[in-house]
């Protein structure tokens, strides 16, 4: 984002690692706005709001933070597991939209860019958590979007799908945990998935992201983007 030139407002609870993408945004000429934030705190998320609107209006909101949630057969988790992958992963979205939107909507224009996953669209084996999230994100673009179109603001869903880095691996370790075999078959498995033969990298998800909140996206909301190599095509 901070290389097609937009300024950063950057928001997690990894307060430590904001300030290493602010550091690259940096290098990239862009200013950024650190600000610490508990997405499952409406309290934390108003404060957000408050800092981001001195800083200066919002032309694009990305909500990017997510948790894989709990792994295992339904019937073995806990509760605890379950409320926490909705919070962040649901809740945490409402929050965000409902602060930063009647900002835009005065404005008349806006963007607004949720990331789902594939697994919204598709079954992931001891997954019920992550997955019931993630299709939840459909919904509320979709909806969303019918109710502030009238008001210049698209809403729209980026939907990737097995993406190289830290959380791929976690997932690969848990499914060869989960069904008994190497993770080097269900890796294979992944990517074989796509008619390109391989997993998707970090970049061409944020692509789609820069893509949305541009211009050239100016006719598009209420979709549901897959970049997933292909490995889900509805």
């Amino acid at each position: 984002m901070s290389a097609a030139g937009h300024d950063l407002v950057l928001a997690s609870r990894s307060a430590h690692e904001l300030e290493s993408v602010a550091a690259e945004c940096r290098e990239e000429g862009a200013d950024s706005l650190i600000v610490p934030t508990d997405l499952r705190q409406a309290d934390q998320v108003q404060r957000l709001v408050a800092a981001t609107a001195e800083f200066g209006p919002v032309a694009t909101l990305v909500n990017n933070s997510g948790v894989a949630g709990p792994s295992g057969m339904l019937w073995d988790l806990d509760q605890a597991g379950w409320e926490e992958t909705m919070a962040v992963n649901v809740t945490g979205v409402f929050l965000t939209c409902r602060g930063f939107l009647p900002a835009m909507i005065e404005r008349g224009r806006g963007s607004i860019v949720n990331i789902g996953s594939i697994t919204g669209k598709r079954p992931l084996l001891g997954r019920t958590p992550y997955a019931t999230s993630k299709l939840a994100l459909v919904g509320l673009t979709r909806t969303l979007a019918l109710e502030v179109g009238q008001f210049g603001v698209r809403v729209n869903l980026v939907s990737p799908g097995f993406v190289e880095g830290p959380r791929i691996d976690w997932v690969v370790e848990r499914q060869s945990q989960t069904r008994g075999v190497e993770p080097s078959v269900v890796r294979a498995e992944f990517a074989g998935q796509s008619p390109l033969g391989r997993l998707t990298s970090p970049l061409e998800v944020a692509a789609a992201v820069v893509f949305l909140a541009s211009g050239a996206a100016s006719g598009i909301t209420g979709a549901d983007i897959n970049v997933n190599a292909g490995a889900v095509m509805y």
